[in-house]
């Protein structure tokens, strides 16, 4: 169990790291020229989330291919907006808006899933929503696309983790990552073309560390969820505001406010709170495989 907690804090680290990344190659490349490379370095490491019983004739072979394929639509339009999230706005910003995901994913169960919401989750949602206004401050700070865009990152994520709902327990953890990097990959690489710049040569150990560093984290994640249960691991993403407050101000010369503070640690509260209540009324089983939301 500690094995696995740990390992899923390294592998949330790692996610920072790459998202961290991004934000170093900025505007310097185009968005899709970016979500390009970074999800096809990212592969490599990824692919070693298949099993040993696994052979690569099936591997990608889903059983439900259309709740996989609403599971790859979901996944790349995330990443692209992720991609245009962490290029222009501060790391931590970008977080606190992203992990609004558990309030989406409670709305969405109510209205999909047709769940039970007790007023504890509602008063969850509630205080996330006052988290983000904390740190968006609409009609007192300038309103960028990226905040537009990391929430619409939380809300891709959501749609997954309602697809993984019914389709994470019978598909392969390599199918559900991998069929994602690949659709990324090939989705950014069609419109990366029109607007095509060769990257300089400064900016692709930027663009290697980006992908590595995805990947990582997706096999990290993997591997802690094999030694301890999906439920007890997710907490831990909440871990990447500390790393993205770290590294932003290390790196990027970024210090949230007091009020942001405040707001993140909202956002970060609701968030938890929503996955303790999920996983006391059953919502989150533990067989369920945890893997990025995006």
């Amino acid at each position: 169990m500690q094995a696995g907690i740990l390992l899923a804090f390294a592998s949330y680290f790692a996610f920072a790291c790459g998202d961290a990344a991004l934000k170093g190659v900025g505007d310097r490349l185009p968005i899709f020229e970016i979500g390009f490379y970074v999800s096809l370095f990212a592969l490599l490491p990824a692919l070693f989330t298949k099993r040993p019983e696994d052979n690569w004739g099936n591997v990608f072979v889903p059983k439900r291919p259309g709740l996989l394929t609403i599971r790859m639509i979901s996944g790349t339009l995330g990443g692209i907006l992720g991609v245009i999230a962490f290029t222009t706005l501060p790391l931590a910003e970008a977080y606190a808006l992203i992990f609004l995901l558990p309030v989406f994913v409670t709305v969405f169960s109510w209205l999909v899933l047709k769940e039970r919401i007790g007023w504890r989750r509602w008063l969850a949602v509630l205080g996330g929503l006052i988290g983000v206004l904390l740190v968006v401050r609409p009609g007192f700070r300038e309103v960028l696309p990226g905040h537009f865009a990391a929430l619409g990152v939380a809300i891709c994520g959501a749609v997954t983790v309602i697809v993984l709902r019914v389709l994470g327990p019978s598909e392969r953890r390599i199918t559900l990552i991998g069929a994602v990097l690949v659709a990324a990959v090939l989705v950014n690489g069609v419109l990366m073309i029109p607007d095509y710049e060769t990257p300089h040569h400064g900016l692709w150990p930027i663009l290697i560390l980006g992908g590595v560093c995805a990947g990582m984290g997706h096999l990290l994640i993997v591997f802690a969820t094999r030694l301890a249960p999906a439920a007890r691991v997710a907490p831990t993403q909440y871990s990447q505001i500390v790393w993205a407050t770290i590294i932003g101000a290390s790196f990027f010369g970024e210090y949230p406010d007091a009020l942001s503070l405040v707001g993140m640690t909202l956002v970060a509260v609701s968030g938890l709170f929503t996955f303790v209540r999920e996983k006391e009324v059953g919502d989150w089983p533990d067989r369920v495989p945890l893997i990025r939301n995006r």
